[in-house]
């Protein structure tokens, strides 16, 4: 599953939703001037978010959906999509990420075989916003409110009326699904996340662009205007950001050697470790490293 690669330190998505047996978890995102993005990612699990303030720019699948507070969102498996602030200074939002495995996804059934597989294989797409002139929104803002009273109170048997509630929440967004037809989003999607893989297999190497301009058979040219409109970023960015995340992951683990960390991370010149590393968190790695004790 991959991770979330997040611009904020507290916003950084642990590769474990939940427990093996109840893969739900809750997240609180808040985006500021600060920390104004939520990269490109996906994973595994679906989520189920609920605006709750602010607005801001959902990129989903390499299409924009501008949101604003009461907005709610569904987002399926293996779907990519980020988080940005435009004008508006501010978003926070609630979230729950959930695995389809939760729901039966895994079974033989005919749930499973005729919706939450196909579903899970993006053999079929469902609204991923939606706001509250929807048809359906009345009654899935009530679904989340439920989820919200249930997550928190944790009464007997409630992991059964989340179920329950979840498969509600397909359910109700099935009505307004279709089915998907191969097309060069489709396309460009796959390429995209083969290139994020890459990146996060390699990231501690010297990545040329022209290695993963070769994952998708583009020119150099090319592959650096494909990955600037679908990233809002260039690849040298990214490549960094990853990089600088990784490094307060090992940081956090223990490992106290600026240099040691620097080099393990793909930054062999220490001073523009140092440099980028300012510029990201507003503090020295040694700042960073004090804050730890």
């Amino acid at each position: 599953m991959k991770k979330l690669h997040s611009l904020a330190l507290e916003q950084k998505e642990d590769a474990k939703h939940g427990e093996a047996f109840f893969p739900v978890q809750k997240y609180i995102t808040n985006l500021k001037p600060d920390y104004p993005v939520v990269t490109t990612h996906w994973h595994e699990e679906a989520e189920f978010t609920l605006i709750t303030e602010g607005q801001a720019l959902y990129h989903i699948d390499l299409a924009e959906y501008p949101v604003e507070a009461g907005d709610l969102l569904f987002i399926p498996p293996l779907v990519l999509h980020s988080i940005s602030l435009q004008e508006y200074p501010k978003i926070s939002s609630e979230t729950y990420v959930f695995h389809m495995n939760f729901l039966g996804g895994n079974s033989t059934d005919i749930c499973s075989t005729r919706y939450l597989t196909p579903l899970m294989n993006q053999e079929f797409s469902m609204p991923y916003l939606i706001k509250p002139e929807h048809p359906a929104y009345a009654s899935l803002r009530k679904i989340f409110n439920q989820i919200n009273s249930l997550y928190g109170a944790a009464v007997p048997g409630y992991e059964l009326a989340l179920k329950s509630l979840f498969l509600q929440t397909i359910f109700l967004l099935l009505q307004y699904s279709k089915r998907n037809l191969s097309s060069d989003t489709g396309t460009s999607s796959d390429k995209l996340k083969q290139v994020l893989d890459y990146i996060e297999v390699h990231y501690a190497e010297n990545i040329t662009i022209s290695e993963l301009a070769k994952l998708c058979y583009f020119s150099d040219y090319h592959f650096m205007r494909f990955f600037k409109k679908h990233m809002n970023m260039t690849c040298v960015e990214y490549i960094n950001n990853l990089r600088l995340e990784k490094s307060v992951e090992l940081f956090e683990q223990g490992n106290t050697s600026i240099l040691d960390v620097s080099l393990s991370t793909g930054f062999h010149n220490l001073s523009y470790f140092h440099k980028v590393f300012k510029r990201k968190y507003h503090m020295t790695p040694k700042s960073f490293l004090k804050q730890l004790e």
